[in-house]
């Protein structure tokens, strides 16, 4: 690709990563609706750097209080002795069901999985289970009051953004509603939670992409999508953190349900 569609492509990424629309599949139609060729899973996942990037520089006192509870419970020999530091170890733990499923399942993901009429099915399916989320959840819990268990299951909600279409945010939102959370508490629990999911991810996919040897004109691609979904990536999780502070995630689903049927009725086009 060149660098207007890097460019392109990291907005849409930094735009969706954070909202519960799904950054995959926008980043599967936009191009296909525009003439481009796919730019593949590991340009999705390598550009996910920015966002991570985002998430970090946003949310850097809690990552750095999160950070300093694991080295002192380490250095005291009590790993669990704080709050922060079992919540550090529960999302640390909350990552494995994304991370065994996604090693797994890594070429289906890479190539059947991000057929148009999955990802169309995706996006109306984990609507219809946002709003249910949202619709029977009563209990309102902030994120410290969340336990070890409650942790895990919403990890096991993020494993389901292996599907292309399902979204990261969205999955783990709802797990976190489901979970009676508040909903700027899912989001902001999602933020952190998929932490350790996207670095390893971005990382990973950088280096398959070294073994590529692709151009190095790629590589200035790549670095600019970075930085074009780490801008407006910050952007979104500003707006979403507003937004569900106030609103219900009512627009987010509609939104989903409307472009996945688009999806459906065009699908045979691939």
């Amino acid at each position: 690709m060149d660098w207007m569609q890097a460019l392109a492509l990291g907005v849409v990424q930094g735009l969706t990563e954070f909202l519960p629309i799904s950054s995959t599949a926008h980043l599967r139609v936009v191009p296909h609706w525009l003439g481009w060729e796919d730019p593949g899973a590991e340009f999705s996942a390598v550009i996910q750097l920015g966002t991570l990037m985002a998430v970090l520089v946003y949310f850097w006192k809690d990552v750095q209080q999160l950070v300093l509870a694991v080295l002192t419970g380490l250095k005291n020999r009590k790993p669990f002795d704080s709050p922060e530091s079992r919540l550090a170890w529960s999302i640390a733990a909350g990552t494995l069901p994304v991370a065994i499923l996604g090693l797994t399942f890594k070429d289906w993901i890479k190539t059947e999985a991000r057929a148009l009429w999955i990802i169309g099915f995706a996006l109306i399916i984990l609507a219809v289970l946002l709003w249910l989320a949202e619709r029977f959840s009563s209990v309102k819990r902030s994120v410290g009051q969340l336990g070890f268990l409650r942790i895990q299951w919403i990890g096991l909600c993020q494993a389901l953004a292996l599907i292309p279409g399902c979204s990261r945010s969205g999955s783990t939102i709802m797990g976190g509603l489901m979970m009676g959370l508040k909903r700027d508490e899912a989001a902001r629990f999602s933020f952190l939670l998929g932490l350790p999911a996207i670095l390893a991810s971005g990382v990973f996919e950088l280096y398959e992409l070294w073994k590529m040897e692709i151009q190095t004109q790629e590589y200035w691609n790549l670095m600019l999508g970075i930085i074009s979904s780490f801008v407006f990536g910050y952007l979104s999780i500003e707006f979403l953190l507003r937004f569900l502070r106030t609103h219900g995630t009512l627009v987010f689903v509609i939104y989903r349900i409307m472009l996945g049927s688009a999806i459906l009725f065009f699908w045979w086009e691939i």
